[in-house]
């Protein structure tokens, strides 16, 4: 069936700070139960993504967990999230990729975050939709504009006022910066 004419999808075209430009999702709008579901699988996941990805000596099995986790998370998300969690979804999903060691991908996400971050002026995510571009260039070995990300993303650090805050930022962007050669 196609879906245009499938009763089971919705095409959503709002364009406001809580959704993206065009959302299809493949299921009837979600109860309230649902989206409760669905937030819960979301924050779940991505923890668990999160969990792995600190997780020194990784499997080949951990890595699939991981890949599957940042996606099932990022996909709860767009059920029931906003442009800010979208967005980080998409960051969250290309650092993934690079650690996966794959750039193309790690880079189409890193660029749907960035553009997430652009399009619904979400100021207080540049910096990590910066260094998840700097990021994906430095896996493909792209160091000027790895460079280039990295000194954006650090013009955003001098905002930080929180230093909790600023020190986790600060060292998602040493550990980027190591990737550069």
């Amino acid at each position: 069936m196609e879906p245009q004419n499938d009763p089971h999808v919705s095409i959503d075209s709002r364009q406001d700070s809580n959704s993206t430009s065009a959302n299809f999702h493949f299921m009837p709008k979600a109860s309230t139960s649902e989206q409760e579901f669905h937030r819960k699988i979301a924050k779940q996941c991505f923890n668990g993504t999160w969990d792995l990805l600190e997780k020194k000596n990784r499997t080949p099995e951990d890595d699939r967990q991981m890949l599957l986790l940042a996606h099932t998370s990022r996909y709860h998300w767009e059920v029931v999230g906003n442009a800010s969690n979208l967005a980080v979804g998409e960051w969250q999903v290309s650092r993934v990729y690079a650690d996966l060691k794959e750039p193309g991908l790690s880079l189409l996400f890193a660029k749907s975050s960035l553009d997430l971050c652009v399009k619904n002026k979400l100021s207080d995510l540049l910096l990590s939709a910066y260094e998840g571009m700097a990021r994906a260039y430095a896996i493909a070995h792209d160091n000027q504009q790895a460079r280039e990300y990295i000194a954006k993303a650090r013009k955003e650090l001098e905002s930080v006022k929180n230093k909790e805050d600023k020190a986790i930022f600060e060292d998602q962007i040493k550990s980027t910066e190591t990737l550069i050669v």
